[in-house]
C-alpha cells in the first residue's frame, strides 16, 4: 500500500519505496566513479550477483532492459537472430530495442505460460544456412515469464542440455529469477550457471529503486561494459543505488514466499467469484493473470472501477487483468484488492 495513500498498489513489484533499512544503507555506501571502475560498492554488488549466478562477472545497468539489449548483444551479431517465446519481455516490452540498436531478428514460439516447447524450438533453430538464410545465434529464455503470469520455466535444464550440444548459447532473462529459486528451491546458480548470459533485477520482488546486474564470463563483461558506455549508460558514484541492491539480496529475498502465498491467495478469491478465470494451483510467484474473455467484463472497465475503490491493478492483453504482489502489500491489502475485484467481476 503507498504509504499514507490509502491506495493498494498491485501494478507491478516494481512500485515498492525503499525501506528505511535501505535508505540507511544507500546513505552509507562508500562511493567513487564507476566509469573509471572505482566504486567499490558497485563492484561488491557485481561481484555478488555473478557469484551467486554461478559466473566470473557482472555489470550494473540502470535497468533489465538495458542487460538484456547488452546481453543478448553479446550472444547475437547483428543480421542474425535469437529465439525467444513470443509474449517474452525481449519480444514484446523492449521497444523493439535489439533490432533498432543492434541489429538482431527475432523468431518465437508460442506456448501456455510462455513456457519452453522444446519441439517448437527445435523446428525454429536454423544453424548456419550459408548466405540465404538467417541464422540462429542463440535462444533466451525468460523465468520467471512475466506475461505467462510469473510462471517457472520447466524444461530449463533440458532445453540447456540440447543448445549445449549444438555450441548455441543460452540467454537467461532472469529480471524474476528470485521468485523462481525461492518458489521451487533450485539454487539461483544452478539456473544461472547454465546461461552464458543471464540477468537479474533488483527492483522487481526485491524493493530496490532502481537496477539490474548482467552476468556472464569476464570477456563477456568487458564487451558489455563497453556497449554500456557507448550507449550512454555509464554512471559515477552508482554506488548509493548499488548500496540499494545489496541490502534488497541480504534482507529481502527469503521473503518472497510471502509475496507467493499471497498471489495463491488472490487466485483462489478470483477463481471462486469468476470460474475459469484463473487457475490457483498454476500461479507459480507473485503474479497473477486473470482472463476476463467469460466474464462479460473488459479489462478497462474493472481496471477503471477497482482504480475508484483504490484498488490499482493492470492489463496485460484484451482480456487479461494482471495483480503482482509485493514487499509493500500486506496480506490484509491483497486480500482487500482480490475481494475488491472478485465483487466487480460478479
Amino acid at each position: 500500500m503507498g504509504e499514507g495513500s490509502g491506495v493498494i498498489d498491485l501494478r507491478s513489484d516494481t512500485v515498492t519505496r525503499p525501506s528505511a533499512g535501505m535508505l540507511a544503507a544507500m546513505t552509507s555506501a562508500p562511493l567513487g566513479d564507476d566509469v573509471y571502475g572505482e566504486d567499490p560498492t558497485v563492484t561488491e554488488l557485481e561481484e555478488t550477483v555473478a557469484g551467486l549466478l554461478g559466473h566470473e562477472a557482472g555489470l550494473f545497468t540502470v535497468t533489465g532492459s538495458l542487460a538484456n539489449i547488452l546481453g543478448v548483444r553479446a550472444l547475437v551479431a547483428p543480421g542474425s537472430e535469437v529465439l525467444c517465446e513470443a509474449s517474452a519481455h525481449i519480444a514484446r516490452a523492449e521497444l523493439g530495442a535489439h533490432a533498432a540498436i543492434s541489429g538482431i531478428t527475432t523468431r518465437t514460439w508460442s506456448a501456455p505460460g510462455g513456457q519452453i516447447d522444446l519441439g517448437q524450438i527445435r523446428a525454429l533453430i536454423a544453424p548456419d544456412l550459408g548466405p540465404y538464410f538467417v541464422t540462429t545465434s542463440a535462444v533466451s529464455v525468460e523465468n520467471t515469464h512475466n506475461f505467462g503470469g510469473g510462471t517457472i520455466q520447466t524444461a530449463y535444464d533440458a532445453l540447456a542440455d540440447e543448445l549445449d550440444a549444438l555450441s548455441m548459447p543460452l540467454h537467461l532473462d532472469g529480471a524474476r529469477l528470485w521468485n523462481a529459486s525461492a518458489a521451487s528451491g533450485i539454487p539461483m546458480s544452478a539456473f544461472g550457471s547454465r546461461a552464458a548470459a543471464a540477468s537479474v533485477c533488483l527492483s522487481k520482488g526485491l524493493g530496490a529503486p532502481v537496477g539490474s546486474v548482467l552476468v556472464g564470463s569476464a570477456e563477456l563483461i568487458r564487451e558489455a561494459r563497453v556497449w554500456r558506455k557507448r550507449l550512454g549508460a555509464g554512471w559515477r558514484q552508482a554506488g548509493v543505488l548499488a548500496g540499494a541492491g545489496l541490502y534488497a539480496i541480504r534482507n529481502n529475498v527469503e521473503r518472497l514466499a510471502e509475496d507467493h502465498a499471497h498471489a495463491r491467495q488472490i487466485a483462489e478469491i478470483l477463481a471462486d467469484a469468476a470460474p475459469g478465470s484463473v487457475k490457483p494451483d498454476q500461479v507459480d510467484t507473485n503474479i497473477v493473470v486473470a482472463d476476463l474473455a467469460a466474464t462479460g467484463k473488459t479489462v478497462a472497465s474493472v481496471v477503471a472501477a477497482a482504480k475508484a475503490e483504490g484498488v490499482l491493478v493492470g492489463g496485460v492483453g484484451a482480456t487479461q487483468l494482471r495483480l503482482v504482489t509485493h514487499l509493500d502489500a500486506s496480506a490484509d491489502d491483497c486480500r482487500t484488492a482480490a475481494e475488491t475485484i472478485a465483487r466487480l467481476l460478479r
